[in-house]
């Protein structure tokens, strides 16, 4: 059977994994988004704490995936919970870090004119200072969304949804009819829904800059 064949007999099945990879990798970036950038904003202008907790969330870059999937197990059991946490944690390091990039960046001139005109601190944070760093932050969502797509396919070694689920079972088939296709399938499947998340938040970006810092 061919691969456009197989495609033809098995898009519903596909399509349906696709979406639910799709969701998996929504949920767990907004979640890490108002981590990060809550985290982020309480840290900003604290050089050692923001040292710090861009080293502790950096860390779990550094963790194979695949391991931490399996220390969640005992924990969390198999299924959602594991990937939704797993993919949290690797989703905060660059939000957190261009939050703090992008605050830090902003013109003390800018800043130092919003207090003139009597704005508290948490008034220029809001009106002033996030407005002027969103672009770097929002590249930081976009590159934890484009990473967290392709962590996400491994999820399915716990049981997680997704497109995952196809190459796994494919691999554990390799050599049986239809094994490569699957493989091939989900592969696609994580390289397309990468591509489409990053030309969503190239789109986002656009539409939610002020023209001014474009």
């Amino acid at each position: 059977m061919s691969f456009w064949e197989y495609l033809s007999q098995q898009w519903l099945d596909i399509g349906v994994m696709f979406v639910q990879h799709a969701e998996v990798v929504l949920i767990a970036v907004g979640i890490a988004s108002v981590i990060g950038i809550g985290l982020g904003i309480a840290v900003e202008g604290h050089e050692r704490l923001s040292r710090g907790a861009l080293s502790l969330t950096g860390t779990m870059l550094t963790l194979p995936s695949f391991a931490l999937f399996g220390l969640l197990i005992p924990i969390l059991g198999l299924g959602l919970p594991p990937t939704i946490v797993t993919l949290v944690l690797y989703a905060i390091f660059p939000i957190l870090r261009n939050t703090v990039t992008g605050l830090a960046s902003v013109p003390f001139a800018v800043e130092d004119a919003a207090m003139g005109m009597g704005l508290s601190r948490s008034a220029r944070m809001r009106l002033v200072r996030l407005p002027m760093a969103w672009p770097v932050i929002i590249t930081g969502i976009r590159v934890a969304t484009v990473m967290t797509v392709a962590i996400a396919a491994i999820a399915a070694a716990v049981s997680g949804p997704g497109l995952g689920e196809l190459i796994f079972s494919g691999l554990a088939r390799i050599g049986g009819a239809s094994a490569l296709n699957e493989v091939l399938a989900g592969t696609v499947g994580v390289a397309v829904l990468a591509l489409a998340f990053d030309l969503l938040f190239v789109v986002i970006r656009r539409l939610t800059t002020s023209r001014g810092l474009t």
